[in-house]
C-alpha cells in the first residue's frame, strides 16, 4: 500500500504558499527627505561655522603642548617642566596626530573642530530618525542650535568643542542603536579624555546602557572594562608623569568648589539674550502635548514586545537629558566660565538630542516652524550687548574680542595689529629670543637677568605667550594655567572666573630670576620669603614631582602623591607662604 505522505526529504504535495515580499528599499521623495533631515542642519552649522572661523588663545595653548610633543619634548607645555595645560587630551593628541602627518596644528584645530561639529549634529540627526524608525520627521531641536551665535563661533575657535558634539551624539547613538555591544562602551567611556566633565556623560550613559542591555555579570565585567581602559589607563599616566588627577588648569580653576552665584549669572548671560526661553517652551510644548504620548518607536510591534520597547525608548530618550541636566548643574556650580556661554552648549546639546528630529504632527510642524522663526530672528539680530568685548561680569565675548585685536574677520593665526598692548610685549619676547641671553621678563612690567638658559617671559594672555616664547624657553602665566606655582596658589578675588588667582611677581623673581634680582614690582623682603618657601614642605615637592628627571622612583612617588599635591594649596604673599610652609 502505498503512503499518501511524501517522504520527510521532499516538499509536500500542493501548491507553495505565497513568499512574502522582499523588503523594499526607500527610495524616491520619502528617501531623499530622510536624509534632508539629518543632513541639512549638518551643513547648515558648518557653513555658518565657516562663516566666523576664529582660533581663541586658549587654542594656542593645545598647539604649543602639540608643538612640543613634534619636537621632541613630551607633552609638556614647557620643556623640562611636566604640566598638562590641555584640558581636553583627547583633542591635544588628535592635534598631534595631525602635526605628524605634516598639517599646521592651528588650522588643524580651526578646521577639524569645523568638521567634527558637523558630523556631531548629523550623527544627532540619525540617532533620532533611528529612534522614531520609519515614521516621517520633521527637525525641531536642530533648529535651536543653529540659531545661536555661540554655536557658530565654537564650531571653530581651535578648542575641544567640535570633538565634545561628535562624541556626544555619537555615544548616543552608539546606546540606542547597539547598547550590549563592548564597541559601545568603549565609546562612551571616553567621555573623561574628552573633558573631564564629561565624564557626568559618560556615568549616565554606561547606567543607561546597562538598563538597556541588562547583560550577567560577565558582560557587565566585559562592559565596564571595555569603558574604563583607556580613561584608567591615562590616569595612571597622568598621576605619574605629571603628579596630579587633572589637568593643570582644573587645579587653576578651582573646578571642586562652588559659585552658583556666578554660575546662575552665566546661565543668565547666554539664555537672556537669545531669548532662550521662547524656543524651549515651543519645543516642550510639541513634545509633551496631548499627542506625545506613544508617538515615538522603531516600527509597530504587537503587545507581545511592545511594553518593552517603550521602556527602552524611555531610557534612551532621558538618558541624554538627565546628563544634559547635569552639566548644566556642574557648570553653575563652578561659577560658568568666562567665555559666553561655550561650558552651557554640552549640555543644551544633550537636552536636545531626543528631540533633535521628531515624528510629523500637527502640533510639531507648527512647532518646528515657530523654532525655525525664531532661529532666524537671533541669528540675524539678537545679540549679546557687549558683543566684540568683555562685558561687566567679565564673561567675554570671546570671538570678538579677537576679532578686534587682530583687524581681522576670521582670525586664525594671531597678528595682534589691533592690540597695541600685545604687540609690545611680543616684540620685547622677540628681542630676547635673537640676544641669545637668558632673559626674565616681567609681562610690560620690565625686565631682569633669568637663571636659565633662554627666555622665561611671564604674561597673562598664556596663548599668546606660548606662541611668542621659544620651545626651550618658559611661557608663564600668573594665572596658573601652564605654572604650576601659581596654580597651586590661593585665590584673591575679585577676578574673572577661572582667572581670580594672580602670583606676585616676587614669585617668579625667587623661581626664575638669577641670585639676588628683585623686580621693580616686588621688594627685597618677599622675594627672599618666595625664595625661602620654594624649598620647604609641599611647595619644595610640587616643583620636583614636575622638574626632576622621571625615572621610575619618580613616577611611582608621584603618583602616590598625586591626591595630596593636587589638593595643595599655599598664600600668594610671600611673606604668609613662607611662615605657613616653613614654619
Amino acid at each position: 500500500m502505498t503512503s499518501t505522505h511524501a517522504p520527510p526529504h521532499l516538499p509536500p504535495r500542493g501548491p507553495r504558499p505565497p513568499s512574502p515580499p522582499a523588503p523594499r528599499r526607500r527610495t524616491g521623495p520619502r528617501a531623499a527627505v530622510r536624509v534632508a533631515v539629518w543632513l541639512l542642519p549638518a551643513l547648515v552649522v558648518a557653513y555658518a561655522g565657516f562663516r566666523r572661523r576664529w582660533m581663541s588663545d586658549d587654542a594656542f595653548i593645545y598647539v604649543r603642548t602639540v608643538r612640543q610633543v613634534l619636537a621632541g619634548n613630551g607633552p609638556v607645555f614647557n620643556a623640562g617642566e611636566r604640566v598638562e595645560s590641555s584640558t581636553g587630551t583627547l583633542w591635544q593628541w588628535l592635534l598631534v596626530a595631525a602635526g605628524a602627518v605634516g598639517a599646521d596644528p592651528a588650522t588643524a584645530a580651526v578646521y577639524g573642530g569645523l568638521l567634527l561639529t558637523s558630523a556631531g549634529f548629523a550623527l544627532a540627526g540619525i540617532g533620532a530618525l533611528r529612534t522614531y524608525g520609519g515614521r516621517a520627521c520633521v527637525p525641531l531641536g536642530a533648529l535651536l542650535p543653529l540659531g545661536l551665535p555661540p554655536v557658530w563661533d565654537f564650531a571653530t575657535s581651535g578648542l575641544e568643542t567640535g570633538l565634545a558634539t561628535c562624541w556626544i551624539a555619537g555615544a548616543w547613538l552608539a546606546l540606542t542603536a547597539r547598547p550590549g555591544s563592548l564597541a559601545t562602551s568603549a565609546v562612551i567611556g571616553l567621555g573623561p579624555l574628552v573633558r573631564p566633565d564629561l565624564g557626568l556623560v559618560s556615568v549616565v550613559f554606561l547606567a543607561a546602557q546597562w538598563l538597556l542591555a541588562r547583560p550577567s555579570w560577565r558582560g557587565a565585567s566585559a562592559g565596564a572594562a571595555a569603558a574604563g581602559a583607556l580613561p584608567v589607563a591615562y590616569e595612571v599616566f597622568r598621576a605619574g608623569y605629571y603628579g596630579h588627577l587633572v589637568p593643570l588648569p582644573a587645579v587653576t580653576k578651582e573646578a571642586s568648589r562652588s559659585l552658583w552665584g556666578r554660575g546662575f549669572g552665566y546661565l543668565a548671560d547666554f539664555a537672556q539674550p537669545y531669548l532662550l526661553w521662547l524656543p524651549a517652551l515651543l519645543v516642550a510644548l510639541a513634545v509633551l502635548g496631548p499627542r506625545a504620548a506613544g508617538t515615538g518607536g522603531a516600527g509597530r510591534s504587537g503587545p507581545a514586545g511592545g511594553a518593552g520597547q517603550v521602556a527602552a525608548r524611555r531610557i534612551g530618550v532621558l538618558a541624554p537629558v538627565v546628563a544634559g541636566l547635569l552639566c548644566w548643574v556642574f557648570v553653575v556650580r563652578v561659577g560658568g566660565d568666562f567665555m559666553h556661554g561655550r561650558m552651557l552648549l554640552p549640555g543644551l546639546l544633550l537636552m536636545l538630542l531626543p528631540v533633535f528630529v521628531v515624528p510629523v504632527t500637527r502640533s510639531r510642524a507648527a512647532a518646528a516652524v515657530g523654532v525655525a522663526v525664531w532661529a532666524l530672528v537671533s541669528a540675524g539680530w539678537l545679540r549679546i550687548p557687549y558683543e566684540g568685548h568683555i562685558g561687566p561680569a567679565g564673561i567675554a565675548d570671546e570671538r570678538g574680542v579677537y576679532v578686534r585685536h587682530n583687524a581681522d574677520p576670521h582670525p586664525v593665526h594671531h597678528t595682534f595689529a589691533g592690540a597695541p598692548h600685545h604687540l609690545e610685549y611680543l616684540r620685547a619676547v622677540r628681542a630676547a629670543a635673537r640676544s641669545g641671553e637668558p632673559v626674565l621678563l616681567y609681562g610690560r612690567n620690565g625686565r631682569a637677568a633669568a637663571d636659565s638658559p633662554s627666555v622665561t617671559g611671564s604674561y597673562v594672555v598664556l596663548g599668546l605667550n606660548g606662541s611668542a616664547v621659544p620651545l626651550d624657553g618658559a611661557a608663564l602665566d600668573p594665572i596658573g594655567l601652564a605654572y604650576p606655582v601659581a596654580a597651586h596658589s590661593e585665590r584673591v578675588g575679585g577676578g574673572r572666573v577661572g582667572h581670580d588667582k594672580r602670583l606676585p611677581d616676587a614669585w617668579l623673581a625667587a623661581d626664575r630670576g638669577a641670585p639676588g634680582e628683585v623686580p621693580p614690582s616686588a621688594d627685597p623682603v618677599g622675594v627672599a620669603a618666595a625664595r625661602h618657601a620654594l624649598r620647604c614642605g609641599a611647595l619644595a615637592e610640587l616643583n620636583a614631582s614636575a622638574r626632576e628627571p622621571l625615572t621610575p622612583a619618580r613616577f611611582l612617588r608621584n603618583a602616590a602623591g598625586a591626591w595630596e599635591r593636587t589638593s595643595f594649596r599655599f598664600p600668594a604673599d610671600p611673606v604668609r607662604a613662607e611662615r605657613e610652609l616653613c614654619g
